[in-house]
């Protein structure tokens, strides 16, 4: 079953895209919570001159993008929390956390496009994250977890 996304799915797509999924997946998932809309020939030629008119707002996106990832790359950027014996943390810090942080150095994103690189860290350290500014604007930042001690 051909689809076009309606909104970024995880996983599938971004906005805009023709994507080919299995019949269940498109009838019983992402059409009823109106993320896709059947591919038929009068919406492909409605989405090709949709992307056409917005090709000119896509540059200036990117553009923004662009200049807010290498604003994001110059913090420093440092989560305390909890120590326990050695440098295991009580708990972990996620993307939710990163988001505050990015939040109070003065630059809110949404926790869903943070991936922390391994997932959660539960020890002390130096870590990896990557941000999804645009779908062509991917900003990979660092991040240290120390002792709120």
């Amino acid at each position: 079953m051909e689809l076009i996304l309606r909104q970024d799915v995880e996983n599938l797509g971004f906005k805009d895209d023709v994507v080919s999924v299995k019949n269940g997946y498109g009838r019983n998932f992402l059409i009823p919570t109106k993320k896709a809309v059947l591919a038929t020939s009068s919406a492909k030629k409605v989405l090709a001159e949709n992307l056409k008119q917005r090709a000119y707002k896509e540059a200036k996106l990117i553009e923004d993008a662009n200049a807010l990832a290498e604003t994001i790359k110059g913090y420093e950027i440092k989560i305390a929390s909890k120590v326990g014996s050695g440098d295991k943390l009580f708990g972990s810090v996620n993307n939710i956390d990163l988001a505050a942080a990015l939040a109070k150095a003065g630059t809110d994103l949404d926790k869903k496009f943070i991936k922390v690189v391994g997932g959660s860290v539960k020890r002390l350290g130096k870590y990896n994250a990557s941000v999804r500014l645009h779908r062509a604007v991917i900003a990979d930042i660092t991040f240290e977890v120390v002792s709120d001690k």
